[in-house]
């Protein structure tokens, strides 16, 4: 079983209402026991408030070091990190083994994300989805380095 992010397959659920349709991971998910996810639209609507973490990444976040903000200032962090938690819910009563997840979102980002000044800035780190699933032995990948765990 594996895990996908849903924008991955078309769904319109990325922050401004599009997706970030990738042809070879919607086949992936075709052939494949896939759950196709958004942790952003567990608690939140589509669309939304672009958002970045804010005084580093995933890992303070979840250690409530850090936060996730959108450029407007309102505070998003409460959201994410009880959506990280249904997602590893999700995969760990799925038995899944691994996950494809957006690059560079302040959820599913694995490697790296926006540094929280709204300025396309990346840093090291992992969104708060990613950093849980990973922290709990679930292989995670983004949509351009996926094929090294199939």
């Amino acid at each position: 079983m594996i895990l996908i992010s849903a924008c991955l397959c078309g769904v319109n659920c990325k922050y401004n209402g599009q997706n970030n349709l990738n042809d070879e991971i919607k086949k992936i998910a075709k052939e494949e026991e896939a759950i196709l996810i958004c942790p952003e639209e567990i608690f939140l609507s589509t669309p939304r408030e672009p958002v970045e973490i804010v005084g580093g990444d995933a890992k303070k976040v979840l250690e409530g070091r850090a936060k996730v903000m959108s450029a407007t200032g309102k505070d998003y962090t409460e959201a994410f990190i009880r959506s990280a938690y249904e997602v590893f819910n999700v995969a760990k009563k799925n038995g899944v083994k691994k996950a494809i997840l957006k690059a560079k979102s302040p959820s599913c980002g694995f490697g790296q994300v926006y540094d929280g000044n709204f300025d396309g800035t990346l840093i090291v780190g992992n969104g708060v989805t990613a950093e849980l699933l990973s922290r709990n032995g679930i292989i995670v990948c983004n949509e351009n380095d996926f094929k090294d765990i199939l």
